[in-house]
């Protein structure tokens, strides 16, 4: 089943003490392009993390965020600054002596001090804290991939809607074309005979020349290339695997085909077609894109 690109994956873990929440939010790109904003601990699984997404998603714009929060009781530790501690008690014995004041030194006092006393975190374990957040990745990444797939079902249905316009159009431009040349050859008669009523035609330079306006008029390649273009972004639009690249290069070839065809076919009709056939091809490309 095709994948869009856009989509959001949430996983919210918990696991001896260590809460983390993950999320990923993805967005078009051309290729897989990963920006992450977590906490400094968690800096050297980046490449780990990294590797994990790169393995289930090929495409898209993918922003990482990571919340995290160590409840565990060896989470954070107490530090005195021993000779700041110290110079402190220095200075109230040297102005007790010069100045008679009592010492009234208290444990509660002391950690009143705030840069004396400090609160550090403590080392994480490092291989807990990847395998906390591998399962985490994981479990948004199936998350947002799921939802990429729902979105992608939503676009395959409207892709198979506009490929079913296409091909009601080019069997328009089919049927019109078989008319151009007999309407060519009528309007050139017409033409002739009413110039040069009274002079004899050469019928067989006015065979020549209808021939050379089938011959250049003519579409019948593009027309079948068309119908191949139209049942090859069926065929890909029942991949498992994905097929955002070579869709929007068939409807590239797609594209030029009409274009091929209105420089061709010097006839108002087809003309007409041919922008409907290039305003829906348009809009083929937009979804597209959207695609993994």
């Amino acid at each position: 089943m095709i994948r869009s690109m856009t989509g959001f994956g949430h996983a919210a873990l918990n696991a001896d003490g260590r809460e983390l929440t993950l999320e990923l939010k993805s967005v078009n790109h051309r290729f897989l392009d990963i920006s992450f904003r977590m906490p400094r601990s968690f800096a050297f699984l980046e490449d780990a993390l990294r590797g994990e997404i790169a393995a289930l998603i090929s495409r898209g714009h993918i922003d990482v965020y990571a919340y995290y929060s160590n409840k565990r009781s060896d989470s954070k530790s107490i530090v005195v600054d021993k000779a700041l501690l110290n110079a402190y008690l220095d200075a109230s014995k040297a102005l007790n002596d010069e100045f008679g004041f009592s010492e009234d030194w208290t444990v509660s006092k002391v950690f009143r001090l705030s840069d004396v006393i400090s609160v550090e975190e403590a080392d994480e374990d490092r291989d807990a804290l990847k395998e906390l957040a591998l399962s985490a990745v994981r479990a948004a990444a199936a998350e947002l991939i799921n939802m990429r797939a729902s979105e992608g079902e939503r676009i395959g249905e409207d892709l198979k809607a506009r490929i079913a316009v296409l091909e009601t159009i080019r069997e328009n431009i089919s049927e019109r074309a078989l008319m151009v040349v007999d309407e060519y050859r009528a309007k050139l008669n017409a033409r002739i005979e009413n110039l040069l009523s009274e002079v004899e035609i050469d019928r067989a330079r006015l065979a020549t020349e209808i021939a050379l306006f089938a011959d250049k008029a003519n579409i019948d390649e593009e027309l079948v290339r068309l119908k191949s273009h139209f049942t090859a972004v069926l065929d890909l639009l029942s991949y498992s695997e994905p097929v955002g690249r070579k869709l929007d290069f068939l409807v590239q070839e797609m594209n030029r085909e009409f274009n091929t065809i209105g420089s061709k076919a010097n006839d108002k009709a087809i003309s007409a077609l041919v922008i409907d056939g290039k305003a829906e091809i348009e809009k083929l490309r937009e979804q597209v894109q959207n695609l993994e």
